[in-house]
């Protein structure tokens, strides 16, 4: 069989072909190799012009201290839609827009150190500039110190209110006043004729600085000069200190001390007739009582003794006269429990009683006036937001002496001491008292009295108050059936000129009325004054 070859030269043909497609290939593949544009790591957008990776947030965003994160893309999203957070709509545009309001407040704050941050030699390293051609850099040490702003003095609710005087622990509040006027009857009697008077009163308040414990004392005098009825010139003190000792958390120790000076009000029927100068009676005395708290529930006991001395009396005929039956003792003690009903009631029953013991048994009449006497009353204490504070008690009172001709004595009792703030400027006081007085008068046992006084003061202006009082008496003289009548209204001006500095005016009018026979009076009393205290 006869075979048939190819030719040479077309086989050489192929080959070269081959050849030159193999290399042709290779070139290629080199040229794609080196393109620039080739094999990126881009899932997304033009490969040509990929996006540059920066910051999203300020300088001080992203300097670590209080950076605020923006919303980014969920991871998976891209131009095509797709968001694989699973978050509606909704939801996401209030984030987004939580984020764009948080990005705005916090831009005005984070400004200056941004700046700083993007002057940094860092930064400029980064963006290719030398360190030679960088701006200085700004730092904490460097900036001028910032001035805080001037902050108001708060307004003082009480610019005329004394200081005081800072002495070792204590805080001392001293006072004096200078009064003159004119009382149109100072005797107090159905004749009575005016005169002019000048009155000195001085003070002194004290109030101790203790972590534990407290002392505080109230010391007022007061003496009146007649400049024509010169017999009337009386003296008056009122001094009383008192301490609390705190020995445990639930258990206190409660002292006072006392001091009194005064006279019979003028006009009494226990002064003698044709007095030169009227007795001065002066009382002594101190108390002292143990609290014991149990939960809400409180209980004191205390116990006290008094001391009562009345000088001789002198006449205008140049005699004089011994008043030492007048002198006597008096031991007294107490009990009062409260509980804390609420943080501003805590209501309270108290019970007491005392015993006097005259000098002399027998006084110049032929009378036992020794006496036993005991009372009891149920109230409650105030204390509503600061608009009403202060205690009020209802109860009865007696007392049995040991002369059987004496009747006894006894009635209802009421006291208050109550204070209102009715606004602002408007201040209103309710005082009561009940109280009995021994009694010189032959046949009269005591004089049991009750006496309120209604106290309103108002603030016209910060410095410039008005007082209005009223206050009704009734004694009754037990054994005589007289019973006396005794009124009081005045209206007062204080001008407060400084801390240091008051001055003072007051209108008086003062009247009785008496069942007895020539025994009221009527009185009206004009006052001017200056008071200093610090």
């Amino acid at each position: 069989m006869l075979r048939l070859r190819r030719p040479p030269l077309a086989h050489a043909l192929r080959i070269g072909a081959l050849i030159v497609a193999f290399a042709a290939a290779s070139a290629a593949q080199a040229q794609s190799l080196n393109d620039p544009r080739m094999m990126r790591p881009a899932l997304d957008g033009d490969p040509l012009n990929p996006p540059r990776f920066r910051a999203t947030g300020s300088a001080a965003q992203n300097s670590g201290a209080g950076a605020l994160f923006e919303a980014r893309p969920a991871f998976g999203a891209g131009s095509t839609g797709f968001d694989s957070s699973n978050m509606s709509r909704r939801k996401k545009a209030q984030k987004a827009k939580a984020a764009a309001k948080a990005k705005t407040q916090a831009q005005p704050a984070a400004q200056a150190p941004a700046a700083q941050a993007a002057a940094t030699p860092q930064n400029e390293q980064r963006r290719g500039t030398s360190l030679s051609d960088a701006a200085p850099v700004t730092t904490a040490s460097t900036m001028a110190p910032s001035i805080p702003p001037r902050r108001r003095r708060p307004v003082d609710d009480k610019p005329f209110d004394p200081v005081g005087i800072t002495a070792g622990s204590f805080l001392l509040y001293p006072a004096i006043e200078f009064t003159g006027g004119y009382d149109s009857n100072p005797a107090r009697s159905t004749t009575g004729s005016g005169s002019w008077f000048t009155s000195v009163a001085p003070e002194l308040r004290a109030q101790s600085n203790w972590r534990r414990h407290e002392l505080t004392a109230n010391l007022r005098g007061n003496y009146t000069a007649y400049e024509s009825a010169s017999d009337l010139n009386r003296p008056n003190a009122d001094a009383k200190v008192n301490g609390r000792v705190d020995i445990f958390s639930t258990t206190r120790l409660d002292l006072e001390g006392r001091f009194l000076v005064s006279t019979d009000n003028p006009g009494s029927p226990n002064l003698q007739a044709g007095l030169a100068k009227l007795p001065i009676n002066t009382t002594l005395g101190g108390s002292a009582g143990m609290v014991q708290r149990f939960n809400r529930f409180e209980l004191g006991l205390k116990g006290s003794v008094d001391r009562t001395l009345y000088q001789p009396s002198t006449f205008t005929d140049g005699s004089t006269g011994s008043n030492d039956d007048r002198n006597f003792n008096q031991y007294g003690t107490q009990l009062r429990g409260s509980y804390e009903l609420t943080p501003g009631a805590k209501p309270f029953a108290e019970v007491g009683a005392d015993r006097r013991v005259h000098d002399i048994p027998v006084d110049t009449f032929g009378l036992r006036r020794d006496s036993d006497g005991w009372y009891g009353k149920v109230g409650t204490t105030f204390e509503y937001s600061q608009k009403l504070t202060g205690e009020i008690a209802a109860g009865y009172l007696t007392r049995r002496y040991q002369d059987p001709t004496l009747q006894p004595l006894g009635g209802v009792t009421f006291d208050a001491a109550l204070t209102w703030i009715a606004s602002a400027l408007t201040t209103v006081k309710l005082t009561a008292k009940t109280s009995v007085d021994e009694s010189r008068v032959a046949g009269v046992s005591g004089v049991f009295t009750r006496e309120v006084t209604l106290q309103v003061d108002h603030a016209f202006r910060r410095w410039l108050i008005g007082t209005g009082k009223l206050t009704r008496a009734l004694d009754t003289y037990q054994g005589s059936g007289r019973e006396d009548e005794r009124y009081v209204a005045s209206a007062a001006v204080t001008y407060m000129l400084t801390r240091e500095l008051q001055l003072k005016g007051e209108y008086r009018r003062a009247w009785m009325q008496s069942n007895a026979p020539d025994n009221g009076y009527k009185a009206d009393v004009v006052l001017l004054g200056v008071r200093l205290q610090r």
